[in-house]
């Protein structure tokens, strides 16, 4: 019984710990504190290569083009390259029509599905630049995002990845939608991520949006990872090259807002993470290295609550026949799970509850968690991806 309730207590302690005391605590030590980077005069900037694969992106792909060579580094210093996965609405007509804008825009059709990783490998073994950046087509760069990329890249020699903090460009259509949990989270992650950048010099993963790395540091991801950025944001850490985020490095993102859409996106998400725990479970499991601490505090401890949200219910049925307390305490348990399929309903008549709606994303994000574990178990054989809806509207 004593080691059913330790058990028990200690779970709790875990999701607390990883979704409120571990960011909170870390964004209270690093309050008034930032990270400064020496600005290059433009004179001496260096060729970039930026890479993308897109797969049917006719919604966003020549704004997504645009935006990369329209903000303030020169155009002729940037070299873009673009694998388009056998798309077949008219982002090839778009993307050729825009080649003759862009001398130095270089796409490759690809006519056989290769997925994101497998285009994204192929580039990185003959860009010629020293520096790479890797982009998704719906995030669309500001006038100082490479910019800003570079200097924090080349600001210290020990740097190897610079993030991009991600601005999301639809906050007010979709204030009332799943899109403002979304946003919460997200902002949350945006904050904790540049505190582990200044305390620790390792964030826990870079956004798969857009990061800048150095070339010689990039290894090649397996052909059927999900996330990849996860596996290369590990590989820079573990040759012992720092992984920060720069805020000024600003971009901007849509937020997905129909349910449906976000929980097949965690879902896909999740199985990647899983593969990378996996591949090198190591990494997560030793706290007594940075990368580890951040690993296990920030990522691994999120990707198990499900797992200890159900450990933590039995305990509580079983304890719940001994104490009022626990009787109590299963009773919340309970009524939390009962208040998250009535927001599934709610939802149905248009009805938002706050509370009950951040309940409820708890709840459905870590079952996605759960089933991308079971995917993950049961073996991944591709890459292969469709991009989520573009111009999303509100649910």
């Amino acid at each position: 019984m004593i080691t059913l309730k330790i058990l028990l207590w200690t779970g709790l302690f875990g999701i607390f710990y990883t979704y409120l005391f571990y960011p909170k605590v870390l964004q209270f030590l690093v309050r008034n504190k930032k990270l400064e980077y020496n600005k290059i005069p433009f004179a001496d900037l260096p060729r970039v290569s930026v890479v993308m694969a897109v797969y049917n992106e006719e919604k966003v792909i020549e704004q997504k083009v645009r935006s990369v060579f329209n903000g303030n580094y020169p155009a002729r210093l940037i070299d873009f390259y673009i694998g388009s996965d056998c798309s077949n609405d008219k982002t090839n007509t778009i993307l050729t029509e825009l080649k003759k804008e862009y001398p130095t825009l270089n796409i490759q059709l690809f006519t056989e599905r290769k997925g994101k990783i497998n285009i994204i490998n192929h580039f990185l073994k003959e860009v010629p630049n020293d520096i790479v950046i890797s982009t998704d087509a719906n995030n669309i760069f500001l006038e100082n995002t490479i910019y800003e990329l570079v200097c924090a890249l080349l600001s210290d020699e020990n740097i190897g990845i610079v993030d991009t903090h991600i601005i999301r460009s639809n906050i007010n259509k979709f204030a009332n939608s799943i899109g403002k949990e979304e946003l919460f989270y997200l902002n949350n992650e945006t904050k904790t991520k540049l505190a582990e950048s200044i305390l620790f010099g390792v964030i826990a993963v870079p956004s798969g949006g857009c990061f800048a790395i150095k070339k010689k540091l990039w290894k090649e991801v397996p052909a059927t990872f999900l996330a990849d950025d996860f596996y290369v944001g590990i590989s820079v850490a573990k040759q012992g090259y720092k992984t920060i985020t720069n805020l000024n490095a600003k971009t901007l993102e849509d937020i997905n807002t129909n349910p449906k859409v976000e929980y097949r996106r965690k879902i896909r998400i999740g199985t990647g993470n899983f593969q990378n725990f996996f591949c090198q479970p190591s990494i997560f499991l030793n706290l007594f290295t940075k990368i580890g601490f951040v690993m296990f505090s920030h990522k691994l401890l999120r990707w198990f609550t499900s797992f200890i949200l159900i450990f933590v219910l039995i305990a509580t049925i079983y304890l719940a026949f001994s104490s009022i307390f626990y009787t109590l305490l299963l009773g919340l348990e309970v009524l939390t799970i009962l208040l998250c399929i009535s927001d599934l309903l709610l939802r149905k008549f248009s009805i938002q509850l706050p509370l009950i709606r951040f309940i409820s994303h708890f709840y459905t994000s870590n079952i996605c968690l759960l089933i991308g574990f079971i995917r993950c178990i049961r073996g991944v054989k591709t890459s292969i991806w469709s991009p989520t809806e573009r111009f999303q509207k509100a649910k």
